[in-house]
């Protein structure tokens, strides 16, 4: 996927040509003591640098695959069906830069409308609004784009966040990096007249000539610091989610050298809040060039070190597929480098039963997805393979 979302280690990674490729197996996870699992990984197919995947309601079951290279394929019933939208020509692509995330519109069945997050030539981050071209579904208009926003981000390759998620209040969130290289050199993070180690919340529709709008109810209005923001203090957001069940935000934030974190919070909790960065690495006060430390932090619920082959995170989703009860309101998320996928149960007073889930992965892993209706996909960006995770002995 692109993700570097990360690390400057992973994108030399990444720009180096990744990993071998090895298609992984279709079958499910052993459990302790060798009894099977509830659920099983089941292969839907081979793309071209695959950097995120979901599929929204109102898309007739449908599945987007965003390519770091520009590209959104369909998948349909399973199997991969064409281009939706091809923005290659617009796109700056390799390490951390490309075609990032799509989110579509809550009334996407009605509108049609979809957003995606991307790095230009040059590397400024944008945020353009596309349509999709008639009912069918299979393809989006090209020249509808309209760009909603644009981010400064030309000085460093890295740290571009990535993601796009529309939140439980209908409004769409955005997770940007710090503006790369190491250690946050400007501040950025904690800086809140800066868009970047945010997570910004507006509504992208806009109206009165602007190109999107903010809620009156996001922290900075009327205050010191951009409108936009709704959180501060992230390294490299690369990947948050919303718990369909309840609403509660849970981000996997990149770290610098010696921890990943993974940030929860209640909607209530999330507005406003100040995650640290870069005045700390996880929970730990970092020792190299840190930012003044804000006056009350919100602690990561996890956080695991860089050892045994750890790098980068990257988050995914708390599951709430029916069909899977061993998931059920476990939050799934992998390690860039090492590839594991693991799962643990979120909670605010922290983190329990982080374990391995036992799914198939390889270094690579860019990505985590969710459908209409809750089950669970996963992306692989050195072999190029996308997965759901499937009941044992069903398939989708």
């Amino acid at each position: 996927m692109l993700i570097g979302a990360l690390l400057g280690v992973v994108g030399l990674i990444l720009v180096t040509g990744g990993f071998a490729t090895t298609a992984a197996p279709e079958r499910a996870p052993t459990g302790k003591g060798g009894g099977e699992r509830d659920f099983r990984a089941a292969r839907l197919g081979t793309f071209d640098q695959p950097t995120y995947v979901t599929g929204p309601r109102g898309a007739g079951g449908r599945l987007f695959v965003v390519e770091q290279g520009g590209v959104i394929r369909v998948v349909r019933k399973g199997r991969p069906a064409g281009k939706f939208l091809d923005l290659s020509n617009r796109v700056e692509s390799g390490g951390e830069r490309g075609l990032l995330s799509v989110a579509f519109a809550p009334d996407y069945r009605r509108s049609g409308l979809l957003y995606v997050y991307f790095t230009r030539p040059g590397g400024d981050i944008v945020i353009q609004e596309y349509r999709r071209a008639g009912k069918r579904g299979d393809h989006a208009r090209s020249g509808s784009a309209r760009d909603v926003i644009e981010i400064e981000h030309s000085e460093n390759s890295n740290h571009n966040g990535g993601q796009l998620q529309f939140g439980p209040d209908g409004l769409l969130y955005i997770g940007t990096g710090d503006g790369g290289s190491a250690y946050d050199p400007p501040e950025n993070a904690q800086n809140k007249e800066s868009l970047l180690g945010k997570l910004l919340r507006i509504d992208p529709r806009g109206k009165d000539g602007k190109s999107y709008t903010v809620p009156s109810t996001n922290p900075f209005v009327g205050r010191e610091g951009a409108d936009e923001i709704y959180a501060l203090g992230l390294r490299n957001p690369f990947r948050f989610s919303f718990d369909r069940k309840d609403g509660a935000l849970t981000i996997g934030d990149v770290g610098q050298d010696q921890f990943e974190e993974v940030d929860y919070e209640t909607p209530e909790s999330a507005l406003g809040a100040n995650f640290g960065w870069d005045a700390l690495e996880g929970r730990h006060p970092l020792e190299t060039d840190p930012s003044p430390a804000p006056a009350d932090p919100e602690a990561p619920i996890f956080e695991y070190s860089h050892d045994g082959g750890n790098c980068s995170i990257t988050g995914g989703y708390v599951s709430r597929d029916p069909r899977i009860p061993s998931l059920l309101g476990r939050y799934l998320y992998a390690d860039f480098c090492k590839g594991e996928i693991r799962s643990l149960v979120p909670r605010t007073t922290g983190a329990g039963g982080d374990s391995p889930t036992g799914l198939p992965s390889e270094s690579g892993v860019s990505s985590f997805g969710e459908d209409a209706k809750g089950h669970l996909y996963y992306a692989n960006l050195s072999s190029g393979e996308v997965f759901a995770i499937q009941p044992t002995g069903k398939r989708r």
